[in-house]
């Protein structure tokens, strides 16, 4: 039986793109579908009841949801291709506990950057700088980090490249300046077939992020 992929996401979603960029490393055909967020599909409702949130895989009818979950089913499934997690216990639990902290420190004060003015804002923005400093500590001398190949945490925190132009110019600071190991690994990422065809233009996702803020303010 032919194997049926489904990835329920939208365009600008750093965590829909993960799995984009986890299907691509291993060349798994699947069938794209955009979400409407204001407007969900009701596959979405029946396929992510709990969250109602993309992105959901759906493999043979089956739903996967969360997205650093279904980055590491896609890397247990097709495992003969690009392993993304090291097969080391100890550095699989450390990728892991980076990818985290992406998920938990990134998104959120990113977002607040966008969504906020004065004292909050510039709060965020020191935040936000001291987050890439963490990981660009994390990421040494390293070309990625895990090591020597590209992995399970390059793919949790690359897709927030295609937001980097937002966050530099809601906040009026250089990444390029503050964080230049950062920018080295992330240009280095999309070299990358399966990053660069994947990652929406930052120029793109800032004109969407505007769109929200003015939401979200009022302005």
């Amino acid at each position: 039986m032919a194997e049926k992929v489904v990835l329920l996401d939208f365009w600008a979603s750093m965590f829909g793109m993960r799995g984009r960029v986890a299907l691509a490393e291993k060349g798994i055909k699947y069938e794209y579908r955009e979400e409407d967020l204001k407007n969900k599909s009701d596959l979405l409702l029946r396929m992510n009841p709990v969250h109602k949130k993309i992105p959901v895989l759906i493999h043979n009818g089956k739903p996967i949801c969360e997205s650093l979950i279904i980055v590491q089913y896609i890397d247990e499934v097709w495992n003969d291709k690009s392993p993304l997690l090291p097969s080391d216990p100890y550095k699989r639990a450390q990728a892991r506990f980076w990818a985290d902290f992406v998920d938990k420190k990134v998104y959120d004060t990113g977002r607040k950057l966008w969504s906020t003015k004065g004292e909050e804002h510039e709060t965020a923005k020191k935040e936000l700088l001291e987050i890439f400093k963490t990981l660009e500590e994390e990421l040494g001398e390293k070309p990625y980090f895990g090591g020597e190949t590209f992995g399970f945490m390059d793919v949790a925190f690359v897709t927030f490249y295609s937001w980097f132009y937002a966050f530099e110019t809601f906040g009026e600071f250089s990444m390029e300046a503050e964080h230049p190991k950062i920018i080295a690994w992330a240009k280095r990422c999309m070299q990358k077939e399966s990053v660069a065809k994947t990652l929406p233009d930052q120029q793109k996702v800032y004109e969407f992020a505007l769109g929200l803020r003015k939401r979200f303010l009022g302005e």
